[in-house]
């Protein structure tokens, strides 16, 4: 018994859909006889019978998916003994290519009797264009079948042949004949580059910080339906204001100003500081505001989190982002300095974003991005056009718990806060 299974047909698939089949139990087929038809993420391709014989048995019904190496119909061959290539006189006759200067070289050595071959039509078709006779090649495959990475080798080994060997010094009144010659050596140079590109990738175990971002991040996206509202802010008197407090020696980050507003815009809006029990159907509204930090690191994403933000002056909250991004930086945050977080920023301003969709960092309910800010011209309320610094917003928010015009709102609070610095920060020290 032959066992005929879904393999991977070159695309890198991991499963197919049966969409019909050509063939029924008792039907007699042919070798390279088409048997199925499958539909992958990228092509719809048919299947081959690897053998003359009888259909014994289909497993899998059309209509199903599944993975690469199950076995869909079982077939009963014959005596491979008995096979007569009457397919393939048939096709090797009507297929006829020009020889190639390799094929010249071997047209030296003695005529053999045509074999049996076994191969899959786009195998077939992968030989013919590369000039291969496909019975010069000796199959790796199941029962000498030939596979399309033996035919790749195979192109690679005659590829190797000495120039001197291998082209013949043309006539001076053959020139054609000589582009000839030139022409299939280009195109012979230029399909073995072409192989040497198929190289092995580099492999990149999947697993530690980056398996467990992977999994937060897929739990958060398929978990919570995220809608994001986009918005600017003018950060002109806030960069003023900066300049203002560095001629007196005093150093403060706007994320340390952002994330300050972000907590007293959180108090008027504090269903983005909260967090949806779906199982007790509840939602709970956090009393404490703790803000966490997307932080870059060359391990992955981790988010340190500022506890009792609303607790702390500008000055403290920046004191203690330098702090854990300094620690998250070394790998040397303590799992206390991660946890309970309650809305979360991601600053990626510095890193030159104009623009995302952020992901939720579950279970919370909402997170902010601040991105580039740049110099653009604005026109102002009495029509004047000044230049000014504005910096794009990307609040994405979790659409059960609340809905867009509160997150409009939630952001028109931040976006007043963050253009008055002078008016709040009295909480500076």
């Amino acid at each position: 018994m032959v066992e005929v299974k879904l393999h991977d047909i070159g695309e890198g698939m991991t499963e197919g859909e049966v969409i019909q089949y050509f063939v029924k139990v008792g039907d007699v087929v042919q070798v390279d006889q088409p048997l199925v038809e499958v539909q992958t993420d990228k092509m719809v391709a048919e299947l081959p019978s690897p053998v003359s014989g009888k259909v014994k048995n289909i497993v899998v019904d059309h209509g199903n998916v599944v993975s690469v190496g199950t076995t869909l119909l079982v077939l009963e061959a014959k005596d491979m003994k008995t096979e007569q290539p009457v397919m393939e006189a048939v096709e090797e006759t009507v297929l006829v290519k020009e020889e190639s200067v390799f094929e010249q070289i071997e047209a030296r050595a003695p005529k053999h009797e045509k074999r049996f071959v076994m191969a899959a039509p786009y195998t077939r078709k992968i030989a013919r264009e590369f000039s291969v006779d496909i019975e010069k090649i000796i199959g790796t495959g199941p029962h000498g079948r030939i596979t399309v990475k033996d035919v790749y080798d195979y192109v690679k080994k005659r590829d190797q042949v000495p120039t001197s060997l291998e082209v013949p010094q043309a006539s001076s009144n053959d020139s054609q004949g000589q582009t000839k010659i030139e022409h299939e050596r280009q195109t012979r140079k230029g399909r073995n580059d072409l192989i040497q590109d198929h190289q092995k990738p580099e492999v990149i175990p999947f697993r530690g910080r980056r398996k467990q971002i992977a999994k937060k991040m897929t739990q958060s996206l398929f978990t919570i339906p995220h809608v994001t509202h986009f918005e600017e802010a003018d950060l002109t008197e806030l960069l003023a204001y900066r300049n203002e407090l560095k001629e007196m020696d005093i150093h403060i980050s706007a994320a340390a100003f952002f994330i300050k507003a972000i907590t007293l815009a959180l108090k008027q809006y504090p269903i983005f500081n909260a967090k949806l029990d779906e199982k007790n159907e509840v939602i709970y509204l956090e009393k404490e505001y703790n803000i966490g930090i997307a932080t870059d690191t060359e391990d992955g994403l981790i988010v340190p989190v500022i506890h009792h933000a609303d607790r702390l002056s500008v000055r403290q909250i920046h004191d203690q982002l330098k702090t854990l991004t300094k620690k998250a930086q070394e790998g040397r945050l303590e799992p206390a300095e991660m946890r309970n977080g309650t809305f979360t920023i991601s600053n990626v301003g510095p890193l030159g974003s104009i623009g995302a969709t952020p992901i939720i960092n579950y279970p919370e309910t909402g997170l902010i991005a601040f991105h580039k800010t740049k110099k653009m011209p604005v026109v102002m309320e009495n029509d004047e056009i000044k230049i000014r610094s504005m910096m794009n917003m990307s609040m994405s928010f979790d659409h059960r718990v609340a809905d867009g015009a509160v997150a409009v709102a939630f952001t028109n609070r931040f976006k007043q806060l963050i253009e008055n610095p002078k008016l709040w920060s009295i909480e500076l020290a």
